[in-house]
C-alpha cells in the first residue's frame, strides 16, 4: 500500500497497463508512470520518484475485527460487482503461465512468498513454510527479525527483535502468542509485552508483502530466500 502524496501534491491514480504481469499506474496530474510493487516512478515527470510505504496488513476478517472493532469496509459498487474476481480466483491464477521464471531455488513460479526489505536487504519466505512453522527465527540485513503466525493461523506478521533475546512460540491461547528468553513476559500478536517485566513494550514492525515468487524475484534481483532455520545464507546466483 502506497501514500498518494508526494512532495506536497496529491495523486490520483488509474490503471495503465501490466508490466512482466505487474501492475502498473499512471498519474492523472503528471502523466507519470508507476510500479505497483516499489512504488516507484518508472517513467515520465516524476521518474525516479518514490511513493511512501503505508503500513499495512492482510489479515482474516475475524482478526481484523478483533483488533478494529470501529473499522470500517469498503462496500462493493453495485455497477461492478460482475467483474469482481471470484473468492477463488488465486485457485485459477495459480494455474495461469507466466512470462518470466526463476528456478534457482527450486520454487515454481508462482509459489507464494512473504516478502521484505528492510536494513539494506530484500528477502523471501515461502508463505507456507511460515505457516506450518508458526514462528520464524531470522535475520535481514544483519538484524535478527521475527516471523509470527496469527491466533488465526493464517495471518502474519514480522517484527525486529533485541539482539539478546530469544522468543518462542506457546502453546497458551491468544493473546499470548510468544514468550521472550530473557524476562519470560508474553507477548501478543501486536507484537507487545502484555505481562512480566516486557508488559507494555512493543518491538518494532517490518512490512511484509505476499507476492508470487517470479514477482518478488524480477523485482528484487538480489533476493535470499529463507530455507529453514539452519540454513547458510546466499544469493540467488550461487
Amino acid at each position: 500500500m502506497w501514500g498518494r502524496e508526494l512532495d506536497g501534491l496529491v495523486l490520483t491514480f488509474h490503471l495503465a497497463g501490466i508490466n512482466n504481469q505487474n501492475f502498473l499506474m499512471r498519474d492523472e496530474q503528471t502523466g507519470t508512470y508507476w510500479q505497483q510493487i516499489s512504488g516507484r516512478a518508472i517513467s515520465g515527470p516524476l521518474s525516479g520518484k518514490a511513493l511512501k510505504l503505508v503500513a499495512s496488513d492482510e489479515l482474516g476478517l475475524s482478526l481484523w475485527r478483533s483488533e478494529q472493532p470501529g473499522g470500517t469496509v469498503l462496500k462493493d459498487v453495485p455497477a461492478y460487482v460482475p467483474s469482481y474476481a471470484a473468492k477463488n480466483w488465486d485457485v485459477k491464477m495459480k494455474k495461469t503461465p507466466t512470462v518470466l521464471s526463476y528456478p534457482e531455488h527450486g520454487f515454481g513460479p508462482r509459489e507464494l512468498m512473504l516478502g521484505a526489505r528492510a536494513f539494506g536487504e530484500a528477502r523471501a519466505w515461502p508463505f507456507e513454510r511460515v505457516i506450518s512453522e508458526k514462528l520464524i527465527k531470522d535475520r535481514i540485513g544483519g538484524q535478527p527479525m521475527l516471523l509470527v503466525v496469527g491466533p488465526d493461523e493464517k495471518s502474519v506478521r514480522a517484527f525486529r527483535t533485541p539482539v539478546s533475546v530469544e522468543f518462542y512460540r506457546t502453546a497458551a491461547n491468544p493473546p499470548g502468542l510468544m514468550m521472550d528468553s530473557a524476562t519470560g513476559s508474553e507477548w501478543n500478536f501486536q507484537g507487545c509485552a502484555i505481562t512480566g517485566r516486557s508488559k507494555g513494550t512493543c518491538l518494532d514492525r517490518i512490512e511484509v508483502i505476499a507476492d508470487y515468487w517470479f514477482d518478488w524475484r524480477n523485482y528484487n534481483p538480489g533476493t535470499t530466500v529463507y530455507t529453514g532455520s539452519h540454513e547458510k545464507q546466499s544469493s540467488p546466483h550461487q
